[in-house]
C-alpha cells in the first residue's frame, strides 16, 4: 500500500448516541499495524469515540487508478501533547514548513486517534478502468 503514504483522501466515521453516523474527513497517517488521526479535544467526533470506540476509516485516491481501503475497528485514545504527531499528519498534506505551522497554531488540545487495521477491504480498479 505504497499509495497510502501521499496525501490520499480519508472519512472517519463515529456514532451518535443514537446510534445514527457521523462522517466527516480527516487527515491521518499510516504507522502499521494502524491508521492515525488527531481529533480536537472538544470535536464530536471525540465526544463520539469516548461513549463508543466503534468506528470506520475509508482512504481512497481521487485519481486514477483510484484505490482504497477501508477499516472497522475500535479505536485506541492517546491522551499527551499531540503537537508533533499533528504536525507530521499535517505536513503530509501541508508539506513540513506549513504542516509544522499548523500544528503549532492550534491551541486546542487533541488526542491522538489509532485504528488498528485488523481486516482492511482494498479495492484498485486499474484493472477495470479503459485504456
Amino acid at each position: 500500500m505504497d499509495w497510502i503514504d501521499g496525501a490520499a483522501a480519508a472519512v472517519l466515521t463515529t456514532y451518535r448516541k443514537d446510534g445514527r453516523a457521523f462522517t466527516r474527513p480527516v487527515w491521518f497517517r499510516w504507522r502499521p499495524p494502524a491508521f492515525e488521526v488527531v481529533i480536537a479535544e472538544d470535536d464530536l467526533k471525540l465526544q463520539h469515540l469516548r461513549r463508543n470506540a466503534r468506528c470506520s476509516l475509508v482512504v481512497f485516491e481521487t485519481a486514477p487508478p483510484f484505490r482504497g481501503v477501508a477499516v472497522e475497528a475500535e479505536a485506541e485514545l492517546v491522551e499527551g501533547d499531540v503537537t508533533e504527531v499533528r504536525a507530521e499528519i499535517a505536513g503530509r498534506y501541508l508539506g513540513a514548513a506549513r504542516g509544522r505551522r499548523f500544528a503549532q497554531e492550534r491551541t486546542k488540545p487533541g488526542v491522538l486517534v489509532r485504528l488498528v487495521a485488523g481486516e482492511p477491504r482494498t479495492w484498485d480498479l486499474a484493472a477495470i478502468l479503459p485504456d
